[in-house]
């Protein structure tokens, strides 16, 4: 038997092509951070800016917890970090620092997402308010890990949980539609579990804000939320746009100085 799937909604996918000052901002701070500390994961730091500036300065509260699952987006994580104060240790990906503001070591992908749904059902027995937020790549949506989280959160009911994917579309080892399309079986499964959902083009300020004007627009009551974030891959630099090997490749030189020419 099929069973009826529950309404997804959908925001326009208008995919802006101006970046806010402060989009810019945090994208020259973080290649700046990350060329202090032999890092690189432009790509998938500056698909995901957006998604993070707008957590961080809109939607979270003191209450709420950020989980950055898709480790390689760390460089923009760590910026808005230590604007809060916090002294992160600066590696290639994320390390397990609660003291830090980092909750969940991420190298080895499909490990936050689990480890969100035990924090935030711990929050949830023990009373304590605020959500939970994690961020995972749809490369690594293609982890086991996430089909027994999806199915775990929902048959928990965990609304205190909300999962962003950064859909950029490019993974580790190339474009996911060559690999494993994932978002539509994911968003598929999810529905099918008892999730509420919505895509969003992940670079638009304009929908974030909805969040807190229309009181919690997005999270589900007695049900998770996937929220389908598509972004690109290295948004804001022109020659990292929608190319794999911005994943993980070396910025100097030439194009370094373009990219902070761009990012001006």
């Amino acid at each position: 038997m099929v069973r009826k799937l529950r309404k997804l909604y959908l925001s326009t996918l208008k995919m802006n092509e101006v970046l806010s000052d402060r989009s810019k901002q945090v994208r020259r701070d973080a290649i700046d951070l990350s060329l202090a500390n032999g890092g690189y994961h432009y790509g998938g730091s500056f698909s995901c800016a957006d998604i993070l500036v707008n957590l961080f300065d809109r939607v979270m509260d003191p209450t709420d917890r950020f989980i950055l699952s898709k480790g390689h987006g760390c460089w923009v994580y760590y910026v808005l970090l230590r604007e809060l104060g916090f002294n992160p240790l600066l590696e290639g990906h994320p390390h397990y620092d609660p003291s830090n503001g980092v909750y969940c070591t991420a190298g080895s992908m499909g490990h936050g997402f689990p480890t969100a749904i035990g924090q935030a059902l711990a929050r949830r027995l023990k009373g304590e308010p605020g959500n939970v937020y994690v961020l995972i790549g749809d490369g690594e949506a293609q982890e086991g890990t996430t089909w027994e989280s999806l199915l775990i959160a929902g048959h928990l009911k965990l609304d205190n949980l909300v999962v962003i994917v950064d859909s950029n579309n490019i993974q580790g080892s190339g474009y996911v539609k060559d690999i494993m399309p994932v978002i539509d079986p994911l968003i598929g499964a999810a529905l099918n579990s008892g999730w509420v959902v919505h895509e969003i083009d992940g670079h638009d300020d304009s929908v974030w804000e909805q969040w807190k004007t229309q009181d919690g627009y997005y999270i589900g009551h007695n049900s998770p939320t996937l929220i389908v974030a598509h972004t690109t891959k290295g948004r804001g630099v022109s020659f990292m746009e929608n190319q794999p090997k911005w994943h993980s490749n070396w910025l100097g030189g030439d194009m370094l100085a373009k990219a902070r020419e761009e990012l001006s």
